[in-house]
């Protein structure tokens, strides 16, 4: 089942464990109403989250695409860093919605990786965007979220995953003495185990531990405030080993999909570390995979800037459907 008139008015959403946003296309105009972010857990459920943006705004949408930090399967979706709980025929019924449609959070920012202009992204190092060539979305934020979006056959494919929770190594000598001190998440080391806001954390505290420091800071925006201004030394190298660890990732991914079209990152994080992102670290563990060096360096990697990416991808595919080639068997409920 691949989508096909989607009833207008539509509520999109980007729903993420800290913040969800809400929008409103309506069928006359090609702007989209935003409304205020709503924290997360600020309410019980998302039809509360909803109730309340719909009150404010004054108007009922016909259906419902809403794109949701973790995998979709079943009647009933269980959000990865949050504890709703997303079940589209309870929605369908409270809101008198004609359909309810679920997409992954990483599958909707892909979607909006085929309109990004120069403009709308912040360069890391060399390499070169081809058109129509398979690109990469990789997002630091509460977790870490992944995706890819592919052109073949005249048509723009998006290939959601759980690309954040792939393992996670030392390579060097000094990752070799931070390791023990990471505090494991689930028995093991994954990405999302070091590179989401609470791992910018745990290894502030890993390296903390290593120089023999008892850590001061608590909070990712303290460590990258502290790390980005020298102000205290663990800090700076996690910042520091963070980007790093981010480039080995996006590396991974991009030889996964040979992403000629590029490698995007997305979420809380890169822009407000930007300046470490630019340094060199990210960008020289991004190439560093022997034997793919001058594969790599071709690749262009770049942090999206362009506001409320996730939620442009949801509007372009409500609006023209037919551009994408998004399969929808068992993420399409109807009234």
């Amino acid at each position: 089942m691949t989508v096909d008139d989607i009833p207008l008015p539509a509520l999109i959403g980007d729903i993420g464990g800290t913040n969800s946003r809400f929008a409103l296309i309506e069928a006359a105009s090609p702007a989209i109403m935003r409304f205020a972010d709503e924290r997360t857990a600020s309410h019980a459920t998302i039809g509360d989250a909803i109730e309340l943006v719909l009150r404010k705004a004054d108007r009922r949408p016909r259906s419902a695409l809403l794109a949701l930090a973790g995998p979709i399967a079943g009647e009933a979706v269980q959000l990865t860093n949050s504890g709703w709980k997303v079940v589209p025929k309870e929605l369908i019924a409270r809101f008198d919605l004609a359909e309810v449609i679920l997409l992954n959070d990483f599958e909707a920012l892909s979607l909006s990786l085929a309109d990004l202009l120069p403009g709308d992204v912040d360069q890391i190092g060399g390499g070169t965007a081809l058109p129509e060539r398979t690109r990469i979305a990789l997002g630091p934020g509460t977790g870490l979220g992944a995706g890819a979006l592919i052109h073949a056959r005249g048509t723009w494919i998006p290939i959601p995953g759980e690309g954040g929770h792939i393992d996670l190594g030392p390579v060097t000598e000094r990752d070799m003495a931070i390791w023990p001190h990471i505090e494991w998440n689930g028995g093991r080391v994954s990405a999302e185990t070091l590179l989401c806001g609470p791992g910018l954390v745990r290894l502030y505290r890993a390296v903390a531990a290593t120089n023999g420091n008892d850590p001061s800071l608590a909070s990712p925006a303290d460590v990258a405030a502290a790390g980005l201004a020298g102000r205290d030394a663990s800090a700076a190298e996690a910042v520091h080993l963070f980007a790093t660890y981010l480039g080995r990732v996006a590396s991974d991914l991009a030889l996964v999909f040979i992403a000629l079209g590029g490698v995007y990152l997305a979420g809380g994080i890169p822009g407000r570390i930007a300046p470490a992102l630019k340094t060199g670290a990210f960008r020289e563990a991004f190439v560093d995979k022997f034997p793919h060096r001058a594969l790599l360096e071709r690749m262009s990697t770049a942090i999206i800037t362009k506001p409320d990416a996730a939620l442009a991808g949801i509007a372009a595919l409500a609006r023209r459907p037919s551009r994408f080639g998004v399969e929808l068997a068992e993420r399409r409920w109807r009234g």
